[in-house]
């Protein structure tokens, strides 16, 4: 079993212990799930090789029934077909721009502000391209279950500057991409996200 197999199996453990310390009617239910979720994590832990002390401190008690976090990715192409990317401080690969949804906002006004906040470009949105479960696609291994929304946006003023915690920013032609930030996007979603972007059915990839 490889380790991206065993890690999401532990994330389903540690998902139904918490879905069963939200739901548990007396102390004897509540004690057995947090024992099961400290199981997850010990597991967790010892696949990443790392002390339980961190994943505990990392994973915040859920207070209610556990869901996937959200993505939201922005695919922006100027005049000549080329991919807009950031630089991302945290490792010097280059990604679409984009973040975790924030609550208060919907997914598309949360791409809107992240191109922003990231390039210094006012955009809108065109349409929804494509939902990834980061599960099923060659990511590294990572602690949250992940879905990605991916929309196609159109640049509509400002000057291309990065911001405080972006590097760079750039437009790239599809054959010539930098080194990506594969936790955040792979190579052949940029490609699928452009095919989509230049087809004339509208389709919406799923998985």
């Amino acid at each position: 079993m490889s380790l991206e197999v065993q890690l999401n199996l532990y994330k389903r453990i540690k998902a139904l212990s918490e879905a069963g310390l939200v739901y548990a009617q007396n102390g004897y239910d509540e004690e057995r799930y947090e024992e099961l979720r400290q199981i997850a994590l010990q597991l967790m832990a010892d696949s990443a090789k790392q002390p339980i002390e961190r994943f505990s401190d990392f994973f915040m008690p859920q207070e209610d029934y556990p869901t996937p976090k959200v993505d939201v990715r922005g695919l922006v192409l100027n005049e000549a077909d080329e991919v807009l990317l950031v630089k991302e401080r945290i490792d010097g690969k280059w990604t679409i721009p984009g973040g975790w949804c924030d609550i208060g906002f919907t997914p598309s006004e949360v791409i809107i502000k992240e191109i922003a906040e990231e390039t210094n470009l006012r955009a809108e949105v065109v349409r929804l391209l494509a939902v990834y479960d980061k599960r099923c696609h060659a990511h590294p291994p990572q602690p949250f279950y992940v879905y990605k929304l991916n929309f196609l946006c159109r640049v509509t003023g400002g000057e291309l500057k990065p911001s405080f915690d972006i590097e760079d920013a750039g437009y790239f032609p599809l054959s010539k991409l930098p080194k990506l930030s594969e936790d955040r996007i792979l190579k052949s979603q940029v490609q699928q996200l452009f095919q989509l972007a230049k087809a004339d059915d509208e389709k919406v990839y799923f998985d």
